[in-house]
C-alpha cells in the first residue's frame, strides 16, 4: 500500500482524478476498455467533476457503482444521484456505459445477481475491474461493508445485500470483487478518519476496510486524516 498525504480534500480530489485518468488511458491502450467502480462521498464528487473535464478515451470507459442505498430514483441519499450530477451529466458517456446498481428492483436478490452478471460481461469471469475507488468511514467501513454485518463473510458472490445501516439496506461489491481489482484507490479526508487510517495501513482485519488487499492500493489522504500517522 502506498500512501500520499496532500494538503486538503480538494488536492486529494484533483490528484485522484489524475490517477484515474492515467489508468484509463493505459487500460484502453492495453485492453481496449477501462472499468471504473465508484463509491460515494463529497470528495469523490469533486474528483469526478474534475475527471469529467479531462481529455480521455471516453467511448471506452464503463462506470460501475461500488455500493448503493436502496432508495427511489433521484433520492438525495442515492450515490447515483450525485454520480450523475458530478460526472455523467458532463462527460461524453453513452447510457450503455453507465451501470447503476438496480436497487429499485422488487427482488433485490435477483437484482444483485443480475448486476454481478453485468460485471462479468464488462470485466471477464471472474470480473477484474480496472480501478475500484473506496472511502474509509469513521467506523472503519468501506463500500457498504460495515462492522458486524453478515455481508462481511460473503465469499460466494460478487455483489451482495447488507442489513440496514444508517437507515438503508444497501447493495455492495463484495471483498472478492474489490480484491481482484487492478488498482484500489482510497480517498481519505477529514479529521474524523484519523483514527482509522493507521489501522487501514496496518491491515487491521478487525475493521472492514482492513480486509481489503494492500497490493496495488494507493491511499490519497489529506493532512487532517493523516494526523495520527506518525
Amino acid at each position: 500500500m502506498k500512501i500520499e498525504v496532500l494538503e486538503n480534500a480538494d488536492a486529494v480530489a484533483k490528484q485522484a482524478a489524475n490517477v484515474i485518468a492515467a489508468d484509463a488511458r493505459a487500460a484502453v491502450q492495453a485492453r481496449g476498455r477501462f472499468t471504473l467502480a465508484v463509491s460515494g462521498g463529497h470528495t469523490p464528487w469533486v474528483m469526478l467533476h474534475a475527471l469529467s473535464e479531462m481529455d480521455l478515451p471516453w467511448k471506452h470507459l464503463h462506470v460501475i457503482q461500488v455500493d448503493e442505498r436502496v432508495a427511489p430514483a433521484g433520492d438525495p441519499e442515492r450515490n447515483f444521484t450525485h454520480l450523475r450530477e458530478s460526472l455523467l451529466d458532463h462527460a461524453p458517456l453513452a447510457a450503455t456505459q453507465i451501470h447503476a446498481m438496480p436497487v429499485e428492483a422488487l427482488d433485490l436478490t435477483v437484482a444483485a445477481a443480475r448486476y454481478a452478471a453485468t460485471l462479468r460481461e464488462l470485466a471477464g469471469a471472474p470480473p477484474t475491474l480496472d480501478l475500484v475507488h473506496l472511502g474509509l468511514g469513521p467506523d472503519g467501513h468501506t463500500a457498504s461493508l460495515v462492522p458486524n454485518d453478515p455481508v462481511l463473510e460473503v465469499n460466494d458472490a460478487d455483489v451482495a445485500l447488507t442489513g440496514p445501516y444508517q437507515g438503508h439496506t444497501r447493495m455492495t461489491l463484495t471483498y472478492r470483487t474489490i480484491n481482484r481489482a487492478r488498482r484500489i484507490l482510497w480517498l481519505v479526508t477529514g479529521g474524523e478518519k484519523a483514527a482509522m487510517l493507521p489501522r487501514l495501513r496496518a491491515g487491521d482485519a478487525s475493521i472492514p476496510a482492513g480486509r481489503v488487499r494492500e497490493e496495488h492500493a494507493l491511499v490519497l489522504a489529506d493532512a487532517a486524516a493523516a494526523a495520527l500517522m506518525g
